[in-house]
């Protein structure tokens, strides 16, 4: 930073200092390296060193022009492609691919010759060329960060997706984003350089750092120190580019660096919660999961769920249980659809165009892992208090409190502590505790828990076990527990679904898998390989 600081302060003060000597004609010609003249003066009697600082303010805004637009609308549309429907995306990432597949400087040749010389032609031209490349990087890695779970969160609570992008996807893009924008930077000094080297770009009387070289090019071996001034200036604003993008990518580590604390938003009218029907709170009829292709993965699923009752889905892994209950969510991956004859939570008709709102005041997720559910680079407080804010119009000061009072019923000390915490800074334990607290903020008529303990130990595992028995008697929320640990089902829930293959197996009541009435073998199957105190000690000699 320092280095580039340098150089741009030289750029614009030291040609002003030197009262016009870089184009001032003058009989003072050719002369060598002085105190005077540090690179000398050529033919004409300009000094060199004054041409160079000149050029190199004229070089410094043409690339910082060419940058800002590849950045801004390659990111643009990287990450816009991302939101798009699943065919038209396909199509844009074809035509991305195929424009990176020809060279970037070729490309701004081709557009430099069509536009015609010129500075302001050539910025298009280098901007144009560096477009593709910083598009198809920020698909990329706009895909993976799309599928956490704190994204999957944000489309659940119906955030808009620009501010997807914005506050959830580019923060955590920044680090190889920035790289790639020095990288962009340095390659756009040069390929503007290398263009009004070859008559392409800026043209006499106006000088960059290229026009200079193609000026001290037919006397490069009588006078070399003609093209000294801009070569090194190419090369140490071009290592400054890279340097400070290390930097920035560097401090843009949310483990290493400061979050802004979040403004606090006005008040707004708070969004009420839809009224559960009288018979079952939910009610799911012949539910089909199918990629695009046409091949089923659940098949005609139906089941209920009571008001204050604990449902387990329990099955091998792909089985079909967590698409169940992301169909119920409506957050299926893509490439994948769904339908149903019938799919209710309450009164709020999920087979129907949903409000955002409506939906995230119905139900709250509560993901497998707590090391994937928060968003990196926030702070919890903003996290947690994203659904009251924005889907109950509370005050941030109003929905601290509320956030601080059902941690506190979590049974966490220190919730102030936690609220300032990023997710690394907290164990697994806590994470869960606090995914929890803010499915339980908008006091939702039902909570899906797609194995919200696989990834934490079995002390911990209890805890949280009991803080949805908990919630449970105490709220009488209804849950669907998502699970392919028979044992905790059992201990958990009122009533369980087997599922395999995506086919319902049998539904049995908690007290049936207690006392093994089970009718399918694969039930039983689950049940013997369940380890059992009773067991071990029959077992022994």
């Amino acid at each position: 930073m320092t280095l580039i600081g340098l150089i741009v302060l030289g750029a614009i003060i030291i040609p002003w200092i030197g009262g016009g000597a870089a184009d001032a004609l003058t009989e003072a010609t050719a002369l060598p390296p002085s105190s005077s003249h540090l690179l000398g003066t050529d033919l004409f009697g300009r000094d060199m060193f004054m041409r160079a600082m000149v050029a190199t303010g004229l070089s410094l805004l043409m690339t910082f022009g060419a940058t800002v637009l590849s950045v801004v609308f390659g990111i643009g549309i990287g990450t816009s492609i991302r939101f798009l429907p699943d065919r038209v995306r396909g199509f844009c990432l074809r035509l991305v691919e195929i424009a990176v597949s020809y060279p970037s400087l070729l490309v701004a040749v081709v557009i430099a010759a069509i536009l015609g010389s010129g500075p302001w032609q050539l910025v298009l031209a280098i901007g144009l060329s560096g477009i593709p490349s910083m598009a198809r990087l920020s698909s990329t890695l706009a895909a993976s960060v799309y599928e956490k779970d704190f994204v999957t969160t944000a489309r659940l609570v119906g955030v808009p997706n620009r501010f997807i992008i914005t506050r959830h996807l580019l923060p955590n893009m920044a680090e190889p984003l920035l790289i790639q924008t020095a990288s962009v930077f340095s390659f756009g000094l040069i390929a503007i350089s290398a263009l009004s080297f070859v008559g392409l770009g800026v043209q006499t009387p106006q000088y960059d750092l290229g026009r200079l070289l193609a000026d001290g090019l037919p006397s490069i071996y009588t006078r070399p120190l003609d093209i000294v001034g801009p070569t090194v200036m190419i090369v140490l604003i071009s290592l400054a580019a890279m340097l400070i993008g290390d930097g920035l990518a560097a401090a843009a580590d949310p483990r290493a660096s400061l979050q802004r604390p979040a403004r606090a938003k006005t008040d707004r009218p708070a969004v009420n919660t839809p009224v559960p029907a009288p018979d079952s709170l939910v009610s799911v009829q012949d539910l089909v999961v199918h990629t695009s292709n046409g091949v089923p993965l659940v098949h005609g699923l139906s089941f209920r769920i009571g008001h204050g009752e604990i449902l387990g889905l329990v099955g091998e892994s792909g089985s079909g249980k967590s698409l169940t209950a992301m169909s119920l969510a409506r957050l299926l991956p893509d490439g994948l659809s769904s339908h149903a004859s019938q799919m209710k939570v309450g009164e709020l008709d999920l087979l129907q165009s949903t409000n955002g709102k409506s939906l995230a005041n119905t139900l709250a997720l509560v993901y497998q892992d707590p090391g994937t559910t928060f968003n990196p680079s926030l702070r919890m407080r903003s996290q947690l208090t994203e659904v009251l804010r924005v889907h109950r119009g509370y005050s941030a000061r109003r929905a601290k409190e509320v956030i601080v009072e059902i941690l506190r019923k979590m049974r966490i000390d220190d919730p102030d502590r936690l609220l300032d915490s990023r997710p690394h800074e907290l164990s697994g334990g806590m994470r869960q505790r606090a995914m929890i607290a803010s499915a339980l903020v908008t006091d939702p008529a039902l909570i899906i828990a797609d194995e919200p303990t696989t990834a934490l130990d079995v002390t911990v595992q209890a805890d949280i076990l009991r803080e949805f028995k908990r919630i449970n008697r105490e709220r009488s929320m209804s849950m669907l527990f998502i699970s392919h640990d028979i044992g905790v089902v059992e201990a958990l829930c009122d009533r369980v679904i087997i599922m395999k293959d995506g086919r319902l197996l049998e539904e049995l009541t908690a007290e049936q898998l207690r006392t093994g009435e089970v009718s399918h073998p694969y039930t039983r199957r689950l049940l013997d390989a369940v380890p059992r105190i009773d067991d071990v000690r029959k077992e022994r000699p």
